[in-house]
C-alpha cells in the first residue's frame, strides 16, 4: 500500500511539473499572439489612415474617416460607406438573428 501511495504521489508530482511547463509554454505563446495581434492592428490602422488620406469626394475634398467606413465584401469588392448606414445595417442583421 505504501509503495502504491508513493508511486501515486510521484506520478502526481510529475504531472504537476509537466503542467507547470505546459503553462509556461502557453503563457509565452499567448504573449507572442498578443504582440502579433497588436502589430496587425497597428498595420491595419496605418493602412486605414493611408487609404483615407488618398480618398477624395466628388468636389476633390478629403473624405472624413469619422463619417465613412471601408467595407470589403466577400467577392473582394471594396466600398466606402457612410457610418450611419453601416450601423442601421448591423441593427437589421442583429434583428434577423
Amino acid at each position: 500500500c505504501r509503495k502504491r501511495k508513493l508511486n501515486a504521489i510521484l506520478n502526481l508530482e510529475e504531472d504537476v511539473c509537466n503542467l507547470q511547463t505546459q503553462k509556461e509554454s502557453l503563457k509565452k505563446e499567448h504573449s507572442q499572439c498578443s504582440r502579433s495581434i497588436s502589430r496587425m492592428k497597428q498595420k491595419l490602422n496605418n493602412l486605414y489612415r493611408d487609404i483615407f488620406s488618398r480618398l477624395r469626394d466628388d468636389q476633390g475634398r478629403p473624405v472624413n474617416p469619422c463619417q465613412y467606413v471601408i467595407h470589403c465584401s466577400s467577392d473582394g469588392s471594396v466600398f466606402i460607406i457612410p457610418k450611419h448606414l453601416v450601423k442601421s445595417e448591423q441593427k437589421q442583421d442583429n434583428e434577423k438573428e
